[in-house]
């Protein structure tokens, strides 16, 4: 069987975060299988020759779901897979740096990018002497995270200290967190710059309305009557009450978040950036591989992007056929 007539393997862990996605591949009658990462094996001799290539949407917030368990096995598949010379967009490189903040902010720093100043740290007694140089309030959050689980906000020293001493620090699944200066963002929003195939794709600004929506300078981290760690993104913002629409943001944070989606190896995903309003600086804080585009995209940014995407994967199945074709020539 040819690349091209092999099925596309979506491997995901959400049960509903990718229907719009599923909805095209079957408009366009394209071969796929899903893959449910949460109950999953894999034979390491295996050569894994069955798949088009795979498309990795395992997500760094599983385990708010009961499935922590997929996350670290991911990496472990995933470089199986690459090993095995299957193309995986978002491939295990991206997945690290999706599921590591501290990575994360080792990768901007390594690209000259601006970030909240941050201290990483791997017990939580750690905390009070971690932040004794950086600027109060700061927040603490799990270096693995997403939809800003566990992220809390600490107004003065005294306040850390004790929630220290208390054991009310919460590092995460992989014991180990940041502790970041809270940044006040100017106008009371972030923006989010989607990118596919190492470009920018559109931009999103995401505020709130009213208080019943808390804006820290991370995560999107609480709408009323949904904790912490409750189940909101931006695909859901309509009912959550966050507002959002399209922007355009200046040249050089374009080129920047393109140099970061190359550098984290990420072929599809969002990069967060907010402005400081004390001085007006960009500050990068996020990199999101698993993404989810905007609801109601097409009023919101003006095209589907999920058509795009499709459009991405359908031309990299094109690709890997063109090359392994090429190879078998070379050999004959």
């Amino acid at each position: 069987m040819t690349t091209q007539h092999k099925p596309i393997a979506i491997y995901y862990e959400h049960p509903e975060w990718f229907r719009l996605l599923f909805e095209e591949l079957d408009r366009r009658r394209l071969p796929y299988v899903r893959i449910d990462a949460a109950r999953h094996r894999f034979d390491p001799s295996a050569d894994e020759s069955g798949y088009a290539l795979l498309f990795n949407r395992m997500s760094a917030s599983a385990y708010l779901r009961g499935h922590g368990n997929a996350i670290f096995y991911t990496r472990a598949y995933l470089a199986h897979l690459e090993r095995k010379g299957v193309r995986v967009v978002n491939g295990h490189d991206s997945f690290r740096i999706e599921t590591s903040k501290a990575a994360q902010l080792s990768l901007l720093d390594a690209l000259g990018l601006p970030y909240p100043r941050t201290r990483v740290i791997n017990r939580a007694e750690e905390a009070p002497l971690a932040a004794r140089d950086l600027r109060f309030p700061v927040i603490v959050k799990p270096n693995v995270g997403g939809r800003g689980a566990g992220v809390t906000r600490f107004d003065s020293p005294g306040a850390l200290a004790l929630a220290a001493e208390d054991g009310r620090i919460e590092l995460g699944i992989d014991s180990t967190a940041l502790v970041q200066e809270f940044i006040p963002a100017r106008g009371r929003y972030i923006t989010r710059v989607e990118t596919l195939g190492g470009r920018f794709l559109y931009a999103i600004k995401v505020s709130t309305t009213g208080e019943s929506f808390n804006l820290c300078p991370a995560e999107i981290c609480q709408t009323e009557g949904v904790s912490v760690a409750g189940d909101v993104c931006l695909a859901d913002a309509p009912k959550a009450g966050i507002v959002v629409e399209a922007c355009q943001p200046p040249a050089e944070i374009i080129e920047a978040v393109e140099r970061v989606a190359a550098a984290a190896c990420m072929d599809a995903g969002g990069i967060e950036y907010l402005i400081d309003e004390r001085d007006g600086r960009a500050l990068f804080y996020d990199i999101n591989a698993l993404s989810n585009f905007v609801a109601d995209a097409v009023r919101v940014v003006g095209f589907d992007p999920h058509a795009r995407l499709v459009d991405y994967l359908e031309e990299e199945v094109r690709r890997c056929a063109t090359a392994t074709g090429s190879r078998f020539s070379a050999a004959g």
